[in-house]
């Protein structure tokens, strides 16, 4: 669902008929520029009047937000007439961050196979109904068993040069020749699941560089480049992808901390990486409602303050140099906000690796654990890729 506001009064009305939370942006920006997920009436005033000088004169889209979604990325090759599908790339963090700062594994790792027939299905019906000669990107979101098309890009995305070297197709070069009249059956085109190994690109996020800008990923566009992680398996893969974007896994030792502290629509995820956690030999400590949740499960967790609750606090404790994984992720509401600020500097400060989604911290924790279970191998592409 979504709608089309130029007045305060009719995207407030438009919002309040699709029902939140929503996806509020202006009609003209690239790379999420000024984009925000809405969840109240205050929310979107509050948006619209820090945004006006980048909306003025401009229509602000409202877009039905899909909460716990998860986001693909289609790259496709047509000449007209066939279309080869380049690759299916699944997001690894939850719908609702911008695919620029988001990581990607190929081949996807959390669909349906009736799900994936259907987005390639879908694609090569829109390729052909727009008359693309050449590459196309599609974006799509899947929940409940339900596949949404978000975008639909007839041009070559950011994706490509990351499929083409995971696939050894040059999807650029190809779609060129398509453009002066080549045709898909003149290249020997193999299916793009048929590698023998998954591949994850992973965003380089540039926060150690900009320490008063939010860590927490969103609509907007934060990354400054991309790195790749090969691998025989997701987790030895996205632990490369981690290690190439400069985020060290801490191998847990004696002493050392995780701390823990999510939103509410996260506690009951939380307590099976919490679990894996302690499997792997970290200490837990959390706020006291993430604790609650978790120590009702049956695992210990100690209590530790907001820093709005009083001294000592969870920054007072990061500062101390005792925890060495952070996994937090906030409600759209102004205190959780500046504490998760708090923390968020503190780990900067510290280097401590941190995590702001359920998903990214699950892969991670999925990684630590492969690590401990055999170690990071070093392949060849050319062997592990025959054209």
């Amino acid at each position: 669902e979504y709608g089309t506001g130029r007045t305060l009064e009719e995207v407030v009305d438009i919002a309040e008929e699709i029902g939140y939370p929503v996806l509020a942006r202006p009609s003209y920006v690239l790379g999420g520029r000024a984009m925000e997920i809405v969840y109240s009436k205050k929310q979107l005033i509050d948006y619209i009047s820090r945004s006006a000088d980048v909306t003025a004169g401009h229509p602000i889209l409202i877009d039905q937000f899909l909460e716990d979604a998860f986001e693909f990325d289609v790259d496709a090759l047509c000449d007209g007439d066939s279309v080869h599908i380049g690759a299916v790339m699944q997001h690894i963090e939850e719908a609702g961050i911008h695919s620029g700062g988001s990581a990607w594994v190929l081949p996807p790792y959390k669909i349906t196979a009736e799900a994936l027939e259907e987005i390639i299905r879908i694609t090569e019906q829109l390729a052909l109904k727009l008359n693309v000669v050449g590459l196309i990107n599609l974006q799509f979101a899947y929940k409940d068993g339900q596949v949404y098309v978000l975008e639909v890009n007839p041009r070559a995305s950011r994706t490509v040069p990351f499929v083409s070297k995971a696939t050894n197709i040059p999807l650029a070069r190809i779609a060129s020749q398509l453009a002066v009249g080549a045709k898909l059956s003149d290249f020997e085109l193999r299916k793009w699941d048929q590698s023998p190994y998954v591949a994850v690109k992973e965003a380089v996020l540039p926060f150690n560089k900009f320490p008063e800008e939010s860590i927490f990923l969103s609509p907007e566009m934060k990354s400054t480049g991309e790195v790749m992680g090969v691998g025989l398996s997701f987790a030895e893969a996205f632990i490369k992808s981690q290690l190439g974007a400069g985020i060290s896994l801490p191998r847990p030792v004696e002493g050392k901390q995780a701390f823990i502290s999510v939103r509410d629509n996260d506690k009951q995820q939380v307590v099976l990486l919490a679990g894996k956690l302690v499997d792997l030999g970290f200490e837990l400590i959390g706020t006291k409602g993430t604790a609650t949740v978790i120590a009702n499960s049956g695992i210990r967790i100690k209590v530790v303050n907001k820093v709005a609750e009083g001294r000592p606090h969870i920054v007072d404790l990061i500062k101390s140099g005792s925890i060495s994984f952070i996994l937090n992720t906030v409600e759209e509401r102004k205190n959780a906000i500046i504490d998760s600020r708090s923390i968020r500097t503190s780990a900067l400060t510290g280097n401590i690796t941190t995590y702001t989604t359920i998903s990214g911290a699950k892969a991670a924790i999925e990684g630590m654990l492969s690590i401990v279970e055999s170690k990071l191998e070093v392949y060849n592409l050319r062997e592990l890729i025959k054209p």
